[in-house]
């Protein structure tokens, strides 16, 4: 379990991590004014509160050093735009992923996802019609895409409002990361963290 630091241990342990007492603020939901007055003693904060804060700087413990080049899965699972919806839905069935990437030569041309099958099933009577159609049909919008070296803190918060970041290298996709991956690297941490109390 993450002990609460004290309010000395909490402004060592941000500043250790490079943490403004603005970045720290927006990430745990309170105001700049309100981490300055508890790293100054000037209040004692709500044990939610300092939960919270605390979260957050485990966090970023956690993920420090680690950038989307390593937590990515490659080689991506994709399409390309010719693909039929029929093969599309096969390649997420095996492979137990709701959405892919369409690729084309390498580059990122939009996305396909279960909802976007649903819909066309939807509006559509003769399902044998739909399994033959291109992807490009029926293509939503690409992923968002990141750099390799961006880090993992930023690339959860593009992860938070996405299904997936696709890893982009000299403009070609060479990597995914969906939710999945970020709670995988979150739960190995744990792990670590764990076995090095058992060993102290």
């Amino acid at each position: 379990m993450f002990e609460l630091p004290t309010r000395e241990e909490l402004r060592k342990l941000r500043l250790k991590l490079d943490l403004t007492q603005s970045e720290l603020a927006k990430r745990a939901g309170v105001s700049q004014s309100l981490i300055a007055r508890i790293e100054a003693g000037d209040i004692d904060p709500r044990l939610s509160t300092l939960k919270k804060i605390c979260g957050v700087l485990k966090e970023a413990r956690v993920t420090k050093g680690l950038c989307a080049g390593d937590i990515m899965k490659s080689p991506v699972v994709h399409v390309t735009p010719e693909d039929t919806i029929s093969y599309a839905t096969r390649l997420m069935k095996d492979n137990g992923i709701s959405q892919l990437p369409v690729l084309e030569n390498g580059v990122q041309v939009g996305s396909i996802s279960e909802g976007c099958l649903v819909s066309e099933v939807a509006s559509e009577k003769d399902l044998s019609r739909i399994s033959m159609k291109p992807v490009v049909e029926v293509m939503n919008d690409g992923f968002p895409t990141v750099s390799k070296n961006l880090d993992v803190t930023t690339v959860s918060r593009f992860v938070e409002a996405n299904p997936a970041v696709l890893v982009v290298d000299r403009g070609k996709v060479v990597g995914i990361i969906t939710k999945a991956d970020i709670i995988k690297l979150m739960s190995k941490n744990k792990k670590k963290a764990s076995r090095h109390r058992g060993e102290s």
